[in-house]
């Protein structure tokens, strides 16, 4: 017999737990089904042509944001907190690359996506700390550069005006009027197209938008060419393999 003096979930008998059990299957179910829908909307989400041209610090020099595809189709990048004035990383940033492991994100790869780090710290800080932790994927720093800027990522209206999650500093400060003006790192993913040698950006997302965001699956649900299986409801033309072929 459990013991009383925790807290733990009610003691049922088996019946009873297997009723209650195929009630949340039916909403597991639905949850599953409207989170399909949900992906199927972004596949269709159009996208804008990026005209300004920015260029990162790589340990092989510097890069182009086209240079970043290494030649596939989609780009991910994850907007790792990391202020040049820091010595280290962002805590819950490492906690997320932690935990997406990189042996699985090779699974990018073969659905024609990249996936890199980016942050505002100069190179040398980076690597230093992407050493310490372990750590093999690909981190570039945007350092010096309007590319955290013009994606929102860092916020500082001496520099460009308020903007993050889609809010401007107008509705930030309403949502939070105790918090006063949002400054410095934020975290977040975006996801780029290219095509005859221009690059588009297609999606943002931010804050708890990047919390399920640990996984292959999770991270092509964000690109416009989604997974790239035959369940998928895609637009004609789309890549598409056998489900879990």
């Amino acid at each position: 017999m459990a013991q009383q003096s925790i807290a733990h979930p009610p003691i049922v008998a088996r019946d009873v737990w297997l009723t209650e059990r195929q009630a949340l299957l039916k909403n597991e179910k639905e949850l599953t089904r409207q989170r399909d829908r949900l992906n199927a909307e972004r596949r269709r989400l159009p996208m804008v042509q990026i005209e300004k041209p920015y260029s990162f610090d790589t340990p092989a020099g510097q890069k182009s944001l086209a240079d970043l595809f290494e030649g596939r189709r989609q780009l991910i990048v994850y907007h790792f907190m990391f202020d040049p004035d820091w010595d280290e990383g962002c805590k819950g940033c490492a906690g997320l690359v932690n935990a997406m492991g990189e042996r699985d994100l090779t699974v990018l790869n073969d659905r024609d996506t990249t996936f890199v780090l980016i942050s505002r710290a100069p190179l040398a800080k980076i690597e230093r700390y992407r050493k310490s932790q372990g750590w093999r994927l690909p981190w570039l720093s945007s350092f010096g550069s309007d590319f955290n800027y013009d994606f929102h990522i860092s916020l500082d209206e001496v520099v460009a005006p308020i903007e993050y999650n889609y809010r401007d500093k107008a509705e930030l400060m309403r949502r939070n009027p105790n918090r006063g003006v949002p400054k410095g790192e934020a975290p977040g993913f975006s996801v780029f197209f290219q095509m005859n040698g221009d690059v588009f950006h297609c999606y943002s997302t931010f804050a708890r938008g990047c919390e399920g965001l640990t996984d292959s699956y999770s991270l092509l649900d964000m690109t416009p060419y989604g997974r790239q299986e035959d369940f998928e409801e895609s637009p004609a033309g789309w890549p598409q393999k056998p489900t879990y072929g």
